[in-house]
């Protein structure tokens, strides 16, 4: 199939957004953990983080348009502490459920059996399920003026990672934990194949 940009603008509405979706490939599965000033905690599922740089170590993921409440953005602009939890095959459906959207004031914890979880004072809550457990710090927002999304980038302060899933050079096996991919917006992989390569250098 051949799709101009013509074609893909005429297409259904749903029709387009799952093609869209798909074609980038593979992404990461992730619940970030937030929580408010006076308390509140929520956690949701986000597909869009990346790494951008080891030194120091930062994430980023991507927000769309506040063009209704975030509580996830507010929480962090708010209190600028954040977790990122990588999702399993065990938490796929309750990871998937905090898409919901719920009115603030309600925690996706307490509509789920995912399990908040506080560790060494961080502010925002880690996900007890997962096995890999990050804990960042705001560093920056950016406006993507092109559709109005923003990409949030963030300082890796705490990691909490499953001892049995490091390998000696530090390599994170994310196929031992059963970690989750997404393929498109709602299509959930576990990958179980792991083919490791060598580091490259010219012929």
């Amino acid at each position: 199939m051949y799709f101009t940009r013509n074609n893909i603008d005429a297409l259904e509405h749903f029709y387009k957004i799952n093609m869209i979706n798909s074609i980038s490939g593979y992404k990461s599965a992730n619940l970030i953990g937030t929580k408010s000033k006076t308390g509140e905690t929520n956690v949701a599922v986000f597909s869009s983080v990346v790494h951008y740089g080891s030194n120091p170590p930062i994430l980023g993921f991507v927000l769309r348009p506040t063009t209704v409440k975030r509580n996830t953005y507010d929480n962090i602009l708010d209190t600028k502490y954040y977790t990122i939890n990588h999702i399993n095959e065990a938490i796929i459906e309750d990871a998937h459920h905090t898409s919901a959207k719920y009115p603030e004031g309600i925690s996706e914890f307490d509509k789920t059996e995912l399990k908040e979880e506080f560790k060494n004072d961080f502010y925002a809550p880690f996900v007890k399920q997962s096995a890999v457990q990050i804990g960042l710090k705001h560093l920056q927002s950016i406006d993507i003026k092109a559709n109005g999304t923003i990409l949030i980038l963030g300082e890796i302060t705490d990691l909490h990672i499953n001892d049995a899933i490091i390998e000696p050079d530090g390599f994170i096996d994310l196929m031992k934990a059963k970690t989750a991919v997404v393929n498109g917006l709602d299509t959930y992989a576990i990958p179980t194949k792991n083919k490791r390569l060598t580091y490259q250098r010219p012929k």
